[in-house]
């Protein structure tokens, strides 16, 4: 695997807040990927940790770099959760859900004393939009929820996967919507989660605390909280 230097210098910096005893929450997708071969690295060099994934494939990786999985049944909370994200702002809103496992990014990021976003500098933006916006549905009647979508001008798709329907690990549907820019990122995500059979969307608000940004030059930028 070719290594994306921006993606693992920002998964590297993001590490670096991880402290012995902690319950880190990983996430999923291409950038979380570093950052999980990275805490890998240390619980190998003797890190005592503990870990929730966000993921079936994330917590398959996981075990295979000897990270402890715990159940969410034995733990009291999560103090650092460290994700990527498709898109993001300098005021650290998200969309994400391109690798369809928002709804538990989401459950994670919120039970999390700290959520430390990683990307690379592509995926910072001026206005969110621009990425479809994934939003997550149930099966049952999801062709009355796409029209409700559709009332409020997402141009919604579901989501395919070797030309089936793509099924998240919860069971559900998800429709790529695409809004163009999201002026009203806040009201947008009202309006989407008072759709009745919409489980959730990937406009994550008010959730991420730091944002690490890394660049080709192998340098990295933040915003947010930076101790």
């Amino acid at each position: 695997m070719q290594v994306n230097i921006a993606k693992k210098v920002a998964a590297d910096k993001a590490a670096t807040f991880i402290q012995p005893g902690m319950t880190i929450g990983l996430g999923t997708g291409s950038t979380a990927y570093y950052v999980i071969m990275r805490i890998g690295e240390m619980v190998k060099d003797g890190l005592e940790i503990r870990a929730v994934a966000t993921s079936v494939e994330s917590e398959q990786l996981a075990k295979a770099q000897g990270i402890p999985i715990v159940p969410f049944s034995e733990i009291s909370g999560i103090d650092i959760d460290i994700d990527g994200a498709d898109e993001t702002d300098e005021q650290l809103r998200l969309i994400k859900g391109g690798g369809g496992a928002l709804l538990r990014e989401k459950i994670v990021a919120a039970a999390s004393g700290r959520m430390i976003v990683i990307a690379d500098e592509s995926k910072l933006v001026q206005q969110l939009g621009k990425f479809p916006l994934p939003v997550e549905i149930i099966p049952f009647a999801h062709e009355l929820t796409m029209r409700k979508l559709e009332q409020l001008q997402a141009a919604p798709a579901l989501r395919t996967r070797d030309g089936k329907l793509f099924v998240t690990d919860n069971g559900n549907y998800i429709a790529d919507c695409h809004f163009g820019e999201i002026a009203a990122p806040e009201k947008l995500h009202a309006q989407l989660n008072d759709i009745p059979g919409v489980v959730e969307n990937g406009l994550f608000i008010g959730l991420a605390s730091t944002l690490i940004i890394g660049t080709d030059a192998g340098e990295v930028r933040m915003y947010g909280r930076q101790d």
